[in-house]
């Protein structure tokens, strides 16, 4: 089993959105694309809900307000999706309802 060795600490510098994903741009250069859809509550955002973000850190992460969606910078260079239960994602949803 091999397992994934950062060299360097990348960090989020920027995150724009497109129709059906997210580049982040990274300190070191890269811009990595995300399908939206690993991330139930940024696909359920609207455009300005997604649009406000914040930078955790220096860049290990990004937070959206709005939407109560933390993603880390290691969990997007893994290709981790969100690990969200439906439940936790339909009660959350219920609650944007009101």
């Amino acid at each position: 089993m091999s397992t994934l060795a950062l060299e360097h600490e990348s960090l989020a510098q920027k995150v724009v959105f497109a129709e059906d994903s997210f580049v982040v741009y990274l300190s070191d250069g890269r811009n990595i694309s995300v399908p939206i859809i690993w991330y139930p509550r940024l696909i359920n955002g609207n455009k300005q809900e997604r649009a406000n973000y914040e930078l955790l850190g220096d860049g290990e992460g990004i937070h959206w307000p709005d939407l109560d969606e933390d993603i880390s910078v290691e969990g997007i260079l893994a290709g981790r999706c969100s690990g969200e239960s439906q439940k936790s994602l339909d009660k959350w949803l219920k609650r944007r309802d009101k």
